[in-house]
């Protein structure tokens, strides 16, 4: 269980703190949730208490992890990836919903050195703006620095090669 304060990661939303935990009743039922307070877009997000561990919210990394995930923003390597956009999407995107940032990295690497060789759909223009953006809400957690100081530090590293 998490308290008011916690910074965590919803999967597939990003980072946040938790600013408060309410009963609310939605379709007839009541149930505690979490108030996740988003760093960017300033948005709420509630979360059903008794689905966090399910869900897979967890709480944000350490600087060393985000460290390596910057690390793997830069790197210079080739993932084999489906040759067919929309099988290369679905591919991505169960990458992204494992939760793990450290594939949300590689979708966001991967989606980026596609995209300096040719243009990417629009599907995948929108996963890519949104991989990153799910990095960045950590980040700017992790880091305590503002959002469009994060925006460039993430684009130097994709960029790095």
């Amino acid at each position: 269980m998490f308290d008011i304060g916690d910074r965590v990661v919803y999967p597939m939303h990003g980072a946040g703190i938790i600013v408060g935990i309410e009963e609310r009743e939605i379709l007839g039922e009541k149930r505690k949730y979490y108030i996740l307070k988003m760093p960017i877009n300033d948005m709420n997000v509630m979360v059903p208490v008794g689905n966090a561990n399910e869900v897979g919210v967890r709480e944000i990394l350490t600087k060393e992890e985000m460290d390596e995930v910057l690390n793997i923003l830069s790197l210079y390597e080739e993932i084999e990836m489906p040759k067919n956009w929309n099988r290369r999407y679905r591919f991505n995107m169960d990458r992204i919903k494992s939760g793990k940032i450290e594939e949300i990295a590689r979708v966001v690497r991967c989606l980026e050195r596609l995209d300096e060789k040719k243009t990417l759909s629009t599907g995948e223009r929108k996963m890519l703006t949104a991989a990153k953006q799910i990095i960045i809400s950590e980040m700017v957690l992790v880091y305590e620095k503002p959002v469009e100081e994060i925006e460039k530090i993430v684009n130097e590293a994709v960029m790095s090669i």
